[in-house]
């Protein structure tokens, strides 16, 4: 059977209510946008989704975010979605807070069949202890919190005991792919691109380049296609700024080499 579809839709169009998602990317650097609009287009929602953030107003994972079809969500942060977190201090969603390298290291644990593992990230605080928020009541007060979690002393320092995690599908953006499914990625877009690919067990991607197989050298493959299930082109991709910072023309003059000479 072949690993390529023609669209985006057609790739995403058996994700069922109430699944759960890896989404690779970061901010909205790498994100699987066409695969997440796509996914908006259809019907599915009470969606569990474990990203690195839920994406921005209007951008990516956003999009499913303003349309109420996310249930829960896994993430680092909230970043610049204030539409995430209106939901999450209403009592809408519940959002389960990591530390980033947690999070990443707990998909990369699930890809590999590591069920728990043991770092020293949270020891002390709330992430460790419990009672962090996962979702608010109407009134604001905490409805769902946080369990502690074991820990555990090794060499005279404490760690705490996280679980992997792994998802029904995956969502990646890579720059390129073949037709067997191995992906290259660009530069910073890599990310946590494997690490989502590897903890779902069908995994879609959207390559912006399609190629035959042989033509990619195996030195250049970031993530092998025994990890992906579903690819397909989506072409360039149009990418987005999620913050942007400029300098005032006023700025910019002040620090203009004078003669080739910095002031």
């Amino acid at each position: 059977m072949t690993r390529v579809f023609v669209s985006a839709t057609d790739a995403v169009a058996d994700i069922p209510d109430g699944a759960s998602l890896a989404v690779g990317g970061f901010g909205l650097c790498g994100i699987p946008d066409a695969l997440i609009a796509a996914l908006a287009d259809g019907t599915a929602t009470d969606l569990e989704v474990v990203s690195n953030n839920c994406g921005t107003d209007g951008h990516g994972l956003g999009l499913l975010l303003e349309k109420k079809r996310i249930r829960r969500v896994t993430a680092s942060y909230v970043g610049e979605n204030r539409e995430f977190a209106r939901q999450y201090l209403d009592g809408e969603l519940e959002v389960e807070l990591s530390p980033q390298g947690t999070l990443a290291e707990r998909l990369r644990a699930g890809g590999a069949g590591i069920p728990a593992f043991f770092t020293p990230a949270g020891v002390g605080t709330p992430v460790s202890e419990g009672g962090l928020p996962w979702r608010y009541a109407s009134d604001g007060s905490v409805a769902v919190a946080s369990p502690p979690k074991e820990t555990r002393e090794y060499r005279g320092r404490r760690y705490l005991l996280e679980e992997s995690i792994t998802t029904d599908y995956a969502l990646v953006h890579a720059s390129i792919g073949d037709t067997e499914g191995n992906l290259v990625f660009n530069l910073a877009a890599r990310n946590f691109n494997p690490l989502a690919a590897m903890a779902g067990r069908v995994c879609i991607a959207q390559v912006e380049t399609l190629v035959e197989p042989g033509v990619l050298d195996p030195g250049m493959v970031h993530l092998p296609g025994i990890f992906v299930d579903r690819v397909v082109c989506t072409g360039r991709q149009d990418k987005q700024i999620e913050k942007r910072t400029v300098a005032s023309r006023q700025d910019a003059g002040a620090h203009r080499p004078r003669n080739g000479v910095h002031a």
